[in-house]
């Protein structure tokens, strides 16, 4: 049970990385499957103190993913889901867990940062090296607001937690 359980919740965490990249969205139903799932290895470990532990620590990372939000560092949906996320981690592996989410969400956001900065220079160089076009369009390089979804980095480390924990139980 707890092999479909982890099937499961990579597979829910593998379609919110991909709605976030697409959308900047976070379903909340999603977030929901992802708690449930954590809820639901809780009572398969049938161990108090660990559930009490894992129940603590995702509290914990609700209330400062909450404070991030309410500052305006992260969206809602990260809130719900990095805290969904620890349920289903579990507070054995959660600094891991963190510290991969940390990994991942600087190189994302340091791939679209470079992204974002190079398009339009590209673009330009693109639009003044057409001859086709009699008249030069100008160019743009007016800087647009980046969004990281930072979701991606959630669910890839939630995922890629959980793989390392099911092929070291074995």
């Amino acid at each position: 049970m707890q092999t479909a359980t982890l099937i499961v919740g990579m597979g829910i965490l593998a379609v919110i990385a991909y709605g976030d990249m697409r959308s900047r969205r976070i379903p909340n139903v999603l977030s929901l499957a992802i708690a449930i799932l954590g809820f639901l290895r809780i009572m398969l470990v049938h161990d108090p103190v660990t559930a009490g532990h894992t129940l603590a620590a995702g509290a914990a990372i609700f209330t400062a993913a909450f404070l991030l939000f309410w500052y305006g560092a992260i969206g809602g949906g990260d809130a719900k889901l990095v805290a969904a996320a620890a349920l289903l981690v579990g507070y054995h592996d959660i600094v891991g867990f963190l510290f991969l989410m940390s990994l991942c969400g600087g190189v994302l956001a340091l791939a679209i940062l470079a992204r974002d900065k190079l398009r339009p220079r590209l673009l330009c160089l693109l639009r003044l090296a057409s001859v086709a076009s009699a008249k030069l369009p100008g160019c743009n390089l007016a800087p647009s607001r980046s969004t990281v979804p930072y979701g991606v980095a959630i669910a890839a480390s939630g995922a890629i937690t959980l793989i390392l924990e099911a092929s070291f139980a074995r």
